[in-house]
């Protein structure tokens, strides 16, 4: 599990991920997925006029021979990650102070280390930004411009603290949007809550059987403070809940409507997973307690799942 405060020192996202990264792969040693191959296919010997681009220095210096990583394939996959930026992905408010992540930060980073593991694969991706409509969208490329765009607008992100008037979440228009403009065939994964009101449930199990039809993989990762969302571990005491979309206000006890609120959280959550399972989708409770290897174990199975 990777904890913030071992990785708050560091400023830059895309450093951040490799070190992600870098600790995550060392953990597959231990793993089912011993043996993948995370960064390149095998090596080769080195043909003097070739390009020095891919030699592996660290076995030359342990060889004294040239040897070139070969790739087994230039670009394997298209991946367009999508994040909610909706004001819900801002909970828990306080987050910061406290040094840990909110819902919006997990997605951040955890994206980022996805991206990491696609550079690593010379993977194509893009990003696309969404709450009641796209805001903003990069299509899936493999060009080192545009990546370093994407971790601006990224780490821009992590400084988002203040919630916007129109920020709500309405994630079937920015679904349907996307499986129109990418790629045939692409692997699309998403990062939200879905916390919108029941009435949008059809529109959203429109919009995902929209991208299966377009021939697309996906993977909703549904992010979400496990224990204050959906188990509602709250302190016996009274509490003035303020909802971050509507600001509608109410005060109680928690234990007063702890049955009920888990019995229809429990409810909306299982109607999503079925639909999902009915499309082919992997759907994924992303607790942002628990750190992102969860993240990460689900991309890599998707991903060699795609390329048998």
């Amino acid at each position: 599990m990777i904890k913030r405060d071992l990785i708050e020192p560091f400023s830059k996202l895309e450093l951040l991920a490799k070190q992600v990264v870098e600790g995550f792969i060392t953990g597959l040693h231990k793993s089912p997925f011993h043996g993948f191959s995370v960064e390149f296919a095998e090596h080769r010997i080195y043909n003097p006029g070739e390009s020095t681009k891919h030699i592996d220095w660290k076995l030359y210096a342990k060889t004294d021979k040239l040897f070139l990583k070969r790739y087994e394939e230039e670009t394997n996959l298209r991946c367009q990650l999508m994040i909610d930026i909706s004001n819900s992905m801002l909970f828990p408010l306080e987050a910061e102070k406290q040094n840990k992540f909110n819902k919006l930060s997990f997605s951040v980073y955890a994206a980022a280390a996805i991206m990491q593991l696609l550079k690593n694969q010379r993977d194509a991706f893009g990003l696309t930004l969404f709450d009641n409509e796209v805001r903003q969208h990069y299509a899936a490329k493999a060009n080192p411009t545009q990546q370093k765009i994407i971790y601006h607008d990224l780490e821009a992100l992590l400084q988002k603290t203040e919630q916007q008037e129109t920020q709500i979440t309405q994630s079937a228009k920015a679904l349907n949007q996307v499986a129109e403009i990418i790629h045939q065939r692409s692997l699309v994964v998403i990062f939200s809550d879905l916390f919108e009101d029941s009435s949008h449930l059809e529109s959203i199990f429109s919009a995902l059987q929209h991208l299966k039809y377009k021939k697309h993989d996906v993977v909703l990762f549904h992010v979400t403070d496990k224990k204050m969302e959906l188990d509602f571990e709250f302190e016996n005491r009274p509490y003035h809940f303020i909802d971050i979309e509507t600001k509608e206000e109410l005060k109680l006890n928690p234990n007063q409507v702890k049955e009920y609120y888990t019995t229809k959280m429990n409810e909306y959550t299982e109607s999503i997973k079925l639909k999902c399972g009915q499309f082919k989708i992997d759907f994924v409770e992303a607790d942002i307690n628990l750190g992102f290897d969860q993240v990460l174990h689900t991309y890599l199975a998707k991903r060699m799942a795609m390329l048998k």
